[in-house]
């Protein structure tokens, strides 16, 4: 039994000893059958290198290499305009938007590129939004810098007949609007009995409480496209129609069709220049340098001046500003401060303001050929007005923090129809007007106050220019034998 076991365990190593024996070679041999036929492709022995790529990841790599080679030629070839890489194969290729969803993973950093290839904008020329530059339409697409605003160098809010608002808080992309309410209590000396005032195109009675102006409107703009409306509720709506002889000429009430609208005017604007406006309906003239509204000046009551000039025209208006100081302007209009024509002649104008800097501003406003008297054909108005505003001072960290003063000349006359520019005549008497009027602003603690001291002369024989008293109800259109205004009438103020 012993001896049996011995020889058990004998016969157990050969067997393992046999079996060895035979695994060996057998490895061997395929050692070496591997080496006398070597892959194609060997692969790395390194344990942790990724799988082969797959047929989708290398056409994504050959996706990204076509882009690159795009780009690189859309840079070399930035003095020509670039088209939509057609030859590209994007998902929506004209979408300003492309989807990055489409993309593989590592090609999200390429879609930039595939975006600014649809841009006619070079890349090195591209422009960061909000910058102010634009590209000019039909040249090489290269980015171009947008002209300076008129009159956006500096804050003119510190001249009259300039509005003192510097921002609108309710203002939008197409709209915005503006809301004004002018109620005053006016106290005259002189303690009429009718509480009426007269010789006035601002005030209008006394020692009341009274609403002048109610405006409610604003300003459009979509695109170049322009408009302004604003209305005139309150004594306006009946003080200034009846300035206006014109409606009794022809029929249709003009003075009711637009007694409630002190601005309304369409236009368009061109990217010509600095900006050119073209605009057609009723706008302020800004003849007699003062605002038609009185939180837009100096004074609450101007000079006669301001008073007998216009303060709207009806007609058409080109605004031109040859650069970002000047402003070239002229009118095609009815006639002198009218709804209508008065004869058969309309009136021409032009408006030119410089400001070559934040103190100084320089106006013209030139008035022709406008035949203006009612039912007098062949009388012909001429008017000049000029004005020059100065700002003198300007410490704000001062108590008395400001100071400027204007002055304003006017000169004009009328011709034929009985009258005569250059004196009394065979054609007839001196029709003219001459005047001016200056005036002196001091502010106080950051503009919270203001004190304005000035005043005025007219010198008007013929009386053409000056405003008919509202006696017994008179109208520029029907007169009063109380007031005449004759040829050879003087008048002096």
């Amino acid at each position: 039994m012993r001896t049996f076991n011995q020889t058990r365990k004998i016969l157990r190593l050969l067997l393992v000893a046999m079996l060895c024996t035979t695994v060996i070679p057998f490895r061997s041999v395929a050692d070496d059958k591997e080496a006398s036929n070597p892959p194609a492709k060997p692969v790395s022995a390194k344990p942790d290198s990724p799988a082969p790529l797959t047929a989708r990841e290398r056409w994504m790599l050959d996706r990204m290499e076509q882009l690159e080679k795009r780009v690189a030629e859309l840079e070399s070839k930035s003095n020509s305009p670039v088209t939509p890489a057609t030859e590209i194969s994007l998902p929506q290729p004209t979408s300003p938007n492309l989807s990055t969803s489409s993309l593989p993973t590592d090609a999200t950093s390429a879609a930039p590129a595939a975006v600014a290839s649809t841009n006619v904008i070079p890349t090195d020329k591209t422009v960061a939004l909000g910058t102010a530059q634009a590209t000019e339409k039909g040249k090489s697409g290269g980015a171009k810098a947008a002209k300076a605003e008129p009159f956006a160098f500096a804050d003119f809010t510190w001249l009259t007949g300039n509005a003192r608002t510097k921002e609108s808080p309710m203002d939008t992309k197409f709209f915005t609007p503006e809301i004004r309410a002018d109620v005053d209590y006016i106290y005259d000396f002189n303690h009429p009995k009718d509480n009426s005032i007269g010789g006035s195109s601002e005030v209008f009675r006394a020692n009341e409480v009274q609403v002048t102006q109610l405006g409610v409107g604003g300003d459009f703009h979509y695109d170049n496209v322009r408009a302004r409306l604003m209305t005139q509720f309150g004594l306006y709506s009946q003080t200034t129609p009846r300035n206006d002889a014109s409606p009794s000429r022809g029929q249709w009430n003009l003075d009711n069709a637009y007694r409630y609208l002190s601005e309304a005017y369409g236009g368009y604007h061109f990217n010509v220049l600095h900006g050119i406006n073209v605009d057609a309906g009723i706008f302020m003239s800004y003849v007699g340098l003062f605002s038609y509204y009185q939180f837009d000046n100096w004074t609450y009551q101007p000079s006669y001046v301001s008073s007998n000039t216009p303060w709207f025209f009806n007609g058409v208006r080109v605004q031109i500003f040859p650069t970002e100081h000047l402003k070239i302007e002229p009118w095609f209009v009815n006639g002198w401060q009218s709804y209508g024509r008065f004869n058969n002649r309309p009136g021409v104008g032009l408006q030119i303001l410089w400001r070559p800097n934040g103190w100084l501003s320089v106006l013209g406003n030139q008035y022709a050929l406008g035949e203006d008297a009612l039912n007098t054909p062949g009388r012909i108005r001429y008017h000049t007005d000029d004005s020059i505003q100065i700002k003198y001072y300007d410490h704000p960290e001062n108590f008395l923090n400001k100071a400027a003063f204007s002055l304003t000349g006017d000169m004009g006359c009328e011709h034929g129809g009985g009258v005569s520019c250059a004196g009394n005549s065979a054609k007839g008497p001196k029709q003219s007007f001459l005047g001016y009027m200056v005036y002196n602003r001091l502010w106080f603690d950051r503009d919270k106050y203001a004190l304005t001291l000035g005043g005025g002369k007219i010198n008007n024989p013929g009386r053409y220019l000056v405003l008919l008293p509202p006696i017994n109800g008179a109208t520029a259109a029907s007169g009063t034998p109380y007031f005449t205004e004759n040829p050879g009438d003087p008048y002096k103020a």
